[in-house]
């Protein structure tokens, strides 16, 4: 009995595991048929046992795999077990799952135990072709792959070495990597893996590597750490095209410019030219017809009224090119920008006319700015002219005033920190078309019709701004008018109160006063002195400041030095000054019709008169500095 009761106890015990095996187990025949299969089949492959049993086992096989499991099944047949051999069982829902089988033949029939390694093949699969796909790019990368210690030698590196190189690989493996660094690279490249060892944190650096022919590459270089701390990967790109391409991009980048440079100029001189003759056009042939004897009185005047109003013209031709191109000398001073602005609203109104209304928003308080007052009305006037051409004479004109933290962001360039005084001029115009946005500030450049505009106010406008320490900008949209904004670095103190002017409407001659005239063009050096004498001025000129200081060490009783400021050898604001240490107040009067010194740098507090200049207008600006040091 107890014999019999374990032999029932191991019959459940076999029963058991054969119902509960994730394995799939199975009795099959010679025939090539499952006799008995147990649950695990329907759960690993969704068959019955009922249709495992009716269906010979080559018919649920992957095709590839039926040669070489009849073969197996050949060997059992011969008595021979079949250890770890794999195939392919197709399921129910026609999915393929890999089986890797024990099998052993037991008279006519056959115990067989399969386990499904299918996701064991996947991730083998997966992991050789990530193998094979590492293998790849270690072989075909253009960069350089490497593998070294902290040591200084490298264990490993890619085919691109010796492509990118020209080094072998057992030439590489076998130096130490330092010796293949640029003496001046090697110190900072050897720094910057200590710190990595160091911290453990990715870095990147660029160095030169040397090349088997004796030359250098620059390579950029990206570095990791390896978890263990003892190695590292490097990944290295030759940038010798990229530098190559950033230096030819240089050179047509400074082409491009030079270009445009060149055809900037050629439309300057072309302006130029074309409004100069026209000018020149008006003086000759007025100064043809004063010769004529038979000339009436009248149309003398007339003509004579001609050329000074023509030279007028041309003088404010010329300041505004000085404006546009900052080298206009200035005198900036401390003014109320909303005060300013109102004083001028009236004449702003008698530019535009009566069908053009003005509205102004000027209630900013504090906003101050420093700059020259008259450089300034002209910028509003030519902006105001601007809008009124723009609007045809009828529409609606704002001038606002306030003050704001700081530049924003103007073409292309960075904001600067504030204060700034912004001053905006806006109109109901037309608009300007975008592609244009970029050349209104252009000198001559205009959209107006021929003879309409000399294309040179708004120049002066950016140029007087610029030279301020300014900026301008401007927004438009075609049918909605356009916005120009002027911007003034912004001071916290109120102007200063203005002192006791001279008497403007004195009497402008000379009345026997000494004036030493340094100038060293020999026509207007004797123009000058005669126009001084007529004026009733004792006058001794100089051609240079080396004579003129001669003559003040040898005679005395000057009242004022007149010189010229663009001069060879010592400048009028050189001699200026050495006259102010030699011979302190005696006053020193500067003129000049355009010195970058004196844009650059201002008047260094000396009076300066600008050609071209009235003989009135020299005599007073003579009496006053004599007055102002000696007295009336």
């Amino acid at each position: 009995m107890e014999l019999e009761h374990q032999v029932e106890e191991r019959t459940r015990q076999r029963s058991r595991t054969w119902q509960v095996s994730p394995d799939l187990l199975g009795v099959a025949n010679s025939a090539g048929y499952f006799t008995s299969t147990n649950p695990a089949w329907e759960e690993a492959l969704g068959w019955t046992e009922e249709e495992i049993a009716r269906t010979p086992f080559v018919e649920l096989l992957h095709p590839d795999d039926v040669g070489p499991t009849l073969a197996a099944f050949d060997m059992l047949k011969k008595g021979q077990p079949v250890l770890r051999f794999e195939n392919r069982y197709r399921a129910k829902n026609g999915t393929y799952s890999w089986i890797s089988w024990v099998a052993v033949p037991e008279g006519e029939e056959f115990y067989c135990s399969g386990r499904n390694v299918t996701v064991e093949k996947d991730q083998a699969a997966e992991l050789a072709e990530r193998r094979a796909e590492l293998d790849r790019l270690w072989t075909f990368s253009e960069d350089m792959l490497a593998r070294a210690d902290y040591q200084g030698m490298m264990s490993a590196v890619s085919p691109a070495w010796t492509r990118v190189l020209g080094w072998s690989e057992a030439e590489l493996l076998t130096r130490p990597y330092a010796t293949f660094m640029h003496p001046d690279d090697m110190g900072p490249t050897l720094a910057a893996l200590a710190r990595m060892s160091e911290t453990g944190q990715p870095t990147r650096f660029e160095n030169r590597i040397a090349t088997q022919d004796g030359g250098w590459k620059p390579i950029e270089w990206t570095v990791a750490p390896e978890a263990e701390g003892v190695n590292f990967i490097a990944v290295g790109r030759d940038v010798s095209i990229v530098k190559q391409r950033e230096r030819e991009l240089t050179i047509a980048q400074d082409a491009l410019r030079q270009s445009q440079k060149l055809e900037a100029v050629g439309q300057l001189t072309g302006g130029v030219a074309h409004d100069f003759n026209n000018l020149l056009t008006i003086i000759k042939s007025s100064t043809d017809l004063l010769r004529r004897p038979d000339l009436a009185e009248e149309r003398r005047r007339r003509y004579m009224d001609a050329i000074s109003d023509t030279v007028d013209r041309a003088s404010k031709l010329t300041g505004q090119l000085l404006a546009f191109a900052r080298r206009q000398a200035l005198k900036p001073e401390v003014f109320d920008v909303p005060k300013r602005v109102e004083a001028v609203t009236d004449m702003l109104r008698t530019v535009v006319g009566s069908r053009i209304e003005i509205v102004t928003d000027l209630d900013a308080q504090g906003c101050f700015a420093q700059a020259d007052v008259s450089q300034f009305e002209t910028a509003l006037v030519n902006m105001t002219v601007n809008a009124r051409d723009a609007m045809n004479g009828e529409g609606r004109l704002a001038v606002k005033v306030r003050s704001i933290p700081m530049l924003p962001p103007l073409r292309g360039h960075a904001g600067s920190l504030g204060p700034f005084v912004a001053v905006s001029v806006s109109d109901t115009g037309a608009g300007i078309p975008a592609d244009k946005l970029s050349q209104i500030f252009e000198p001559f450049f205009t959209t107006k019709e021929v003879g309409k505009g000399t294309g040179l106010g708004l120049s002066q406008v950016y140029g007087f701004v610029k030279q301020s320490g300014g900026d301008i900008a401007v927004s438009s949209e075609i049918g909605h008018g356009a916005t120009f904004t002027i911007y003034l670095p912004q001071v916290e103190k109120a102007p200063e109160e203005q002192g006791a002017k001279f008497n403007e409407g004195a009497s402008a001659e000379g009345r026997g006063r000494r004036v030493l005239v340094v100038e060293d063009n020999v026509e207007v050096g004797r123009f000058s002195t005669q126009l001084l004498q007529d004026l009733g001025y004792v006058t001794t000129w100089a051609a240079n400041a080396r004579e003129a200081l001669e003559l003040l060490g040898e005679a005395d009783g000057f009242d004022v030095v007149f010189s010229d400021v663009v001069m060879p050898g010592m400048g009028g604001v050189e001699l200026g000054e050495e006259i102010r240490r030699r011979h302190p107040g005696l006053p020193v009067i500067l003129t000049s019709g355009y010195s970058h010194v004196l844009a650059e740098e201002g008047r260094h507090g000396f009076e300066l008169l600008h050609k071209p200049y009235a003989a009135e207008e020299l005599s007073r600006v003579l009496r006053r500095a004599a007055l102002s040091c000696k007295g009336p």
